[in-house]
């Protein structure tokens, strides 16, 4: 079975990774694509540390015991809520695996999704398997988490 990469860069901008995140988990659940549409995000460092830091304030505010939920919500501090947005990069990096008799599917799916609202603005890159770069995409892939 041979992979497609496909590569997008959001630039920090983790509201819209995670909107990405969203519409891929719904097609592959609409159109049962479980083992032929695999994604993984590639952070860098300081968006990591970013987004542990947001997540160690938002445990260290206090919470009165007669506060309602409506109440608390607006209690979390400003820097927790920008979490990771406008630090460090975040890379989506997506393989598609499709068998020699899908290539019709395949096609499809390839000539789709950088063209839908997330993916657009994400600088896509598409990597096939005669492509130079196929070999170090297919190792970054296989190493991210």
């Amino acid at each position: 079975m041979a992979h497609i990469y496909m590569q997008f860069d959001f630039a920090g901008d983790e509201e819209k990774a995670q909107l990405a995140r969203h519409k891929l988990e719904v097609w592959k659940q609409a159109f049962r694509l479980d083992k032929k549409l695999i994604y993984k995000f590639e952070r860098s460092e300081e968006a990591v540390v970013a987004t542990e830091e947001a997540k160690a304030a938002e445990a260290e505010t206090p919470k009165a015991k007669g506060k309602t939920k409506a109440a608390t919500k607006g209690d979390t501090p400003k820097s927790a809520k920008g979490g990771a947005k406008e630090t460090g990069k975040v890379h989506l990096i997506l393989r598609l695996g499709f068998s020699s008799h899908e290539k019709l599917t395949e096609h499809r799916w390839v000539e789709r999704i950088p063209t839908e609202a997330p993916f657009v603005s994400a600088a896509p890159v598409t990597i096939k398997t005669d492509d130079a770069k196929f070999a170090d995409m297919e190792k970054r892939f296989e190493d991210l988490e």
